[in-house]
């Protein structure tokens, strides 16, 4: 396929607005009585929600710029990670401000004694060095453990899946979790199949490598 020919200036802008969305829209309902009877819940389910489908759309860059050669893609992961860790920042803002008014020892017995707390709070705490060492500076200061650091991404996206299913789990609605397994197992899957094809491909540009594979 034909490679994305957007300037990526103009793309960055698009994508930055659009990502404020979802925002913009809890503002105006919040402000015209619109975030139901349980607006708590709400907001919630509204920044979790986001949260991860955000994630899960940076998860894409990489597939869709080489499976589409849309190579200008590239240039907003980081920018779509940071608006996943945003949302995320909003949504644990939701637990310890609306739900809990800053109790920390209620916060810890539900971090403690509810399993899907737990994991979304592990998810997000491993969120945060990502989102902190995004900067062109911090690429440069940690070199290729830069790279090794945000390959946590994918633990992310995991336990960020098994909070929402615990979540709804509660309610035996298992419906859209199961959507975003799916789509998480499909990003993952293809990473790993990338992977293999890499070390296969090394392997045989070693001496020997192509003699060994003739010979079997």
């Amino acid at each position: 396929m034909s490679a994305l020919r957007i300037p990526i200036p103009a793309l960055k802008v698009v994508v930055f607005l659009v990502a404020l969305v979802p925002l913009a829209r809890l503002v105006v309902l919040g402000f015209t009585g619109g975030l139901s009877a349980n607006p708590i819940e709400f907001i919630t389910r509204s920044t979790g929600t986001w949260t991860l489908v955000l994630l899960l759309v940076t998860l894409s860059v990489t597939p869709l710029r080489i499976l589409a050669g849309w190579s200008s893609l590239a240039a907003l992961r980081r920018m779509l990670g940071l608006f996943s860790f945003f949302y995320a920042s909003l949504h644990l803002s939701t637990f310890v401000w609306f739900e809990h008014w800053f109790d920390v020892p209620a916060m810890l017995q539900d971090v403690i004694k509810r399993p899907f707390v737990t994991v979304g709070m592990t998810a997000f705490v491993l969120m945060t060095p990502l989102a902190a060492t995004s900067t062109n500076a911090m690429v440069r200061r940690l070199g290729r453990r830069w790279q090794t650091l945000h390959r946590l991404v994918y633990a992310i996206a995991v336990l960020g899946v098994l909070h929402f299913w615990w979540v709804r789990a509660g309610k035996n609605d298992f419906a859209d979790p199961t959507v975003y397994a799916l789509v998480t197992a499909v990003l993952l899957g293809f990473r790993v199949v990338q992977y293999v094809r890499r070390r296969r491909a090394r392997a045989l540009l070693q001496p020997g490598g192509g003699r060994r594979r003739s010979r079997a």
